[in-house]
């Protein structure tokens, strides 16, 4: 009995072995998720992967052009700068300006030719030439009405002569006129290239007209009048250093601060100065001593200087002092006045010299309105 119950498990043991030996097939159209495994559709898979790859590679320079082109191309969010448009200049417009009304002073009845280079309208004039003529000229006002047109106002300073050649003097007188300009923006034009030809013309004659409206200046920050006083430090640094500065009595550097950058008129323009008066804006009444170093004390000069040949003139000085071992030197000539921070000018009603009167000469620089 024993050997037959052994027989029959050895015969179950060989069975189960050959069925583990033969291995299932596994269905052939599909698996457990779905995707067929058969050998035909591997093969179309891997066709597919290969034409793929080979796509990748033919469309790689192409790629490569679209990040060049991309790359080249502005940032986002970064802001283009912008070139602001250069402003006409009014130098050359002014300048022939000024000399149309030089040349236009001087002309008359048969010289109207004289006027050509400027005017090319026709001219009739009835005076008789180089009856009046400017003296000194300048342009104190320029607009561009609109590109390339300017309105230029030249102040000349016109003699006149009667038919006995006797010289007056009529003073200063106003002449407005309308110039066109044609070339870059650097000479009063509109072309965008320097290399465009520049030309001026007049539209029209001169108009004459009337002076700017006179300016009440803003009041002065030197509030304390010092006089001319010999016992005041402050006005005694002041009086030997315009002294030297003007008349090269002797060195400056004794009164000057050290490192200022202030050098002597040369050769010296007068023979004398004399301090007619000082004003400054310290607080205290008097400056009988020099306060501690490094105090600064501001001062406007008046002064009558005498030329080489005698003759006087009045000049103010803007000087900027301060305080070293006990004394007061001179760290500046300042450029302009003082004025109070809350004070501006005012505009002054005009007022017409009478006859004979002496009148401001014009400033031989030009300015722009």
């Amino acid at each position: 009995m024993k050997r037959a119950r052994l027989q029959r498990k050895t015969g179950k043991q060989k069975q189960f072995d050959e069925e583990v030996e033969q291995p299932q097939e596994a269905p052939a159209d599909s698996d457990e998720t779905g995707w067929t495994t058969s050998t035909a559709h591997l093969s179309g898979i891997t066709r597919l992967v290969r034409l793929g790859a080979w796509a990748l590679v033919a469309s790689g320079p192409v790629f490569g052009v679209l990040a060049l082109l991309g790359s080249s191309g502005p940032a986002q969010g970064v802001t283009k700068p912008v070139v602001a448009a250069a402003p006409a200049s009014q130098t050359g417009p002014a300048g022939f300006a000024e000399l149309f009304v030089a040349a236009y002073l001087q002309a008359g009845q048969g010289s109207e030719r004289d006027l050509a280079p400027y005017y090319s309208g026709s001219v009739v004039l009835s005076v008789k030439p180089g009856t009046r003529t400017a003296t000194q000229s300048t342009v104190i006002a320029s607009r561009e009405v609109q590109p390339g047109y300017w309105s230029i106002t030249v102040a000349a300073d016109v003699t006149t002569q009667d038919d006995e050649g006797k010289a007056k003097r009529l003073g200063v007188q106003y002449f407005r006129v309308g110039i066109q300009a044609t070339g870059p923006v650097g000479a009063g034009g509109t072309a965008t290239s320097a290399a465009a030809a520049t030309g001026y013309a007049a539209t029209s004659l001169p108009a004459q007209v009337a002076a700017p409206s006179a300016l009440k200046p803003g009041a002065l920050a030197y509030e304390s009048d010092r006089g001319s006083s010999s016992t005041d430090p402050a006005v005694e640094t002041a009086r030997g250093f315009l002294m030297a500065y003007l008349a090269g009595t002797t060195e400056l550097d004794r009164y000057t601060s050290p490192g200022a950058s202030v050098q002597a008129i040369s050769p010296a323009p007068y023979a004398a100065v004399k301090v007619t008066g000082v004003k400054d804006d310290a607080t205290s009444s008097g400056q009988q001593r020099v306060p501690a170093d490094g105090t600064v004390l501001h001062q406007l000069v008046q002064v009558d200087a005498t030329d080489q040949a005698g003759s006087p003139a009045s000049l103010s000085y803007a000087l900027t002092l301060k305080s070293r071992a006990g004394r007061w030197e001179v760290s500046s000539v300042d450029d302009a006045p003082a004025v109070r921070a809350s004070s501006t000018a005012s505009t002054a009603p005009h007022t017409t010299p009478t006859p004979g009167a002496v009148t401001a000469t014009p400033s031989p620089s030009p300015s722009s309105s």
